[in-house]
């Protein structure tokens, strides 16, 4: 059985987010949660969330699921639509400032 979940337009880079997912993908789901509870990045606490998530959703469709037995099958990180701000310059110029965010999926496998 497959889980899902998915946390769209995060306010953070999608590559900063990548090398956080890298390191979670594969390992099973009591492993990822510990792993990213201690992790200092910023977008550790976001993939933490969706995971959590995807483990809830697990629970719902099967409420007997042993938490034990699901691993992270696949994990992605993203690029969600950009903020354009401006920021003035000299000579009455301004300088585009792109703010970038991030779509995560999360699929939980027990299989």
């Amino acid at each position: 059985m497959e889980t899902k979940a998915i946390t769209k337009t995060v306010r953070m880079s999608p590559l900063k987010a990548r090398m956080v997912a890298d390191n979670v993908r594969g390992m099973s789901y009591q492993v990822a949660i510990d792993m990213l509870s201690y992790m200092p990045n910023s977008s550790a606490a976001i993939i933490l969330k969706t995971i959590k998530s995807a483990g809830a959703n697990a629970k719902g469709i099967d409420p007997e699921l042993q938490e034990g037995s699901l691993f992270v099958k696949k994990i992605t990180v993203d690029e969600g639509v950009r903020l354009k701000r401006f920021r003035p310059r000299a000579r009455g110029r301004a300088s585009k400032i792109s703010k970038k965010t991030s779509h995560v999926t999360v699929v939980l496998s027990d299989e």
